[in-house]
């Protein structure tokens, strides 16, 4: 048998432990923030019924879910007329019954319909989970990758959209970062737009569009609206609102003014004005949390999922898209049969804040801790003198490691290099006779004899 040479799977990754620790640490600073705004975590299976989330991402989505092969003889069941036609779409039916999950919204959504009678409506909930998608693997998009998102599914009050701008810049300021802004615009506003301009049947030619803006500029927005549909009219009806600027107050109050005649947009407005009006009323007691929160005209956001409010989060501190986003949709479990419901929710992108954190140098020293003290080990008898306090090292909290074989000083110290343990504890003859340990700062180089005590003292400490 030949010798396989070890690949990964194409878009795939392993995390070592140093990037595990940094991993852990936003994922635990993000879930702290959602269970003190009383979100409660739930966990759904990595595969889900084919069914289940085949229709429900669009015809390019379906084409992106990863389906599994039934087990067993898969191709027995097909019937000869299918396989003749060399048709994967035509004996998928046939042969998979299952596929790994492509998001955690539709799963959620089901996980609701299926649980209706044991949950509280309100029912508030965050999941941290992998997701998969047969995309083309490129430059910071995985086949497999971490969802991290918080719903609220069963209120239509706007309570949750000025919480979750809270949640926003309460996790990522513990996060480190100093400089973001929290855009929100509302579906309402841009259908309002759409109407105003006389083309509400374009609105969706109209936001991809206007959407664009920070990536071609005015003349490449105005270009392309011409190419969907719009007129030079209507152009001139739209320039003022795409360009609207001043404070959040001023545009509210130009969009009053231009959306006059359309009560959806007014709706929009008022929304966006709750909102606001929320995330003051909140604040009155907490001059420390400052949120920059920006709204954004052109930001449009997959429309034809959301309903209401819209979010997302851009770092102005590296040049990176966004680290976070969502919004408001209506009728979330009607997929399932069960009509009615209203939800709004936003996530986290883990592995693009992992990145802003990385080029930042925003992960603090405990973030990639690991052993704090590395006892050496010369022979038999340091050997059985370490095993008690290395118990009571652990027994303190502290994370203690010791060299699992007799081997030589210089070797010892590489290992602790290796794993960034930052003191190592010294067993001679001379520390067994007097009851003493030697502590070696790996940083400072510095050594000092002290009683066990005093080394569990300081290590607690440090």
């Amino acid at each position: 048998m030949s010798n396989i040479k070890p690949s990964l799977a194409k878009g795939t990754r392993d995390f070592s432990p140093q990037e595990m620790v940094k991993r852990n640490y936003i994922f635990d600073t993000i879930k702290m923030v959602f269970k003190k705004y009383g979100y409660a975590e739930i966990q759904t299976p990595s595969m889900e019924n084919l069914s289940t989330l085949t229709g429900k991402y669009g015809d390019e989505g379906d084409k992106l879910i990863f389906k599994i092969l039934n087990s067993g003889d898969f191709l027995s069941k097909v019937k000869p007329e299918l396989l003749s036609q060399a048709n994967s779409n035509a004996v998928t039916s046939s042969i998979s019954e299952k596929a790994l999950r492509y998001d955690l919204t539709v799963p959620f959504a089901r996980y609701v319909v299926m649980h209706q009678n044991d949950i509280s409506l309100p029912f508030k909930r965050f999941q941290v989970q992998p997701v998969w998608r047969a995309d083309r693997p490129q430059k910071g998009r995985y086949r497999e990758f971490y969802q991290c998102d918080v719903d609220v599914v069963g209120s239509d009050s706007l309570l949750n959209e000025a919480e979750f701008i809270l949640i926003y810049q309460e996790a990522l300021s513990n996060l480190g970062l100093k400089d973001f802004t929290i855009k929100i615009n509302n579906r309402k506003i841009l259908s309002g737009i759409a109407e105003v301009v006389g083309k509400p049947e374009l609105i969706i030619d109209m936001t991809v569009a206007i959407d664009k803006l920070d990536k071609i500029g005015l003349d490449g927005v105005i270009k392309e609206l011409l190419e969907r549909g719009f007129t030079e009219a209507d152009i001139d009806r739209l320039k003022p609102v795409i360009l609207l600027e001043g404070t959040n107050e001023q545009k509210l109050d130009s969009l009053k003014t231009v959306l006059s005649v359309s009560a959806t947009g007014l709706k929009g407005v008022e929304e966006i004005e709750a909102v606001f009006d929320y995330v003051n009323s909140m604040l009155k007691a907490d001059s420390s949390m400052n949120p920059n929160v920006e709204l954004d005209i052109t930001l449009a956001r997959g429309l034809n999922y959301y309903t209401g409010c819209i979010f997302e989060v851009k770092t102005n501190e590296v040049s990176m898209g966004s680290i976070g986003g969502g919004g408001r949709y209506d009728d979330l479990t009607g997929m399932f049969g069960l009509k009615g419901l209203t939800g709004v929710g936003v996530s986290f992108g883990a592995d693009r804040i992992y990145d802003v954190l990385q080029e930042l140098n925003l992960f603090p020293e405990s973030a990639a801790a690991g052993t704090k003290v590395l006892i050496s080990n010369f022979d038999k008898e340091a050997e059985r003198y370490a095993l008690p306090i290395l118990q009571q090292l652990r027994g303190a909290n502290i994370a203690a490691e010791l060299y699992p074989s007799s081997s030589k000083l210089k070797k010892q110290m590489s290992y602790a290099d290796d794993k960034h343990i930052p003191y190592v504890i010294l067993i001679g003859s001379e520390e067994m006779s007097n009851d003493v340990l030697t502590l070696k700062n790996m940083k400072s180089g510095q050594q000092e004899k002290l009683t066990i005590a005093a080394v569990v003292e300081l290590l607690k400490v440090n």
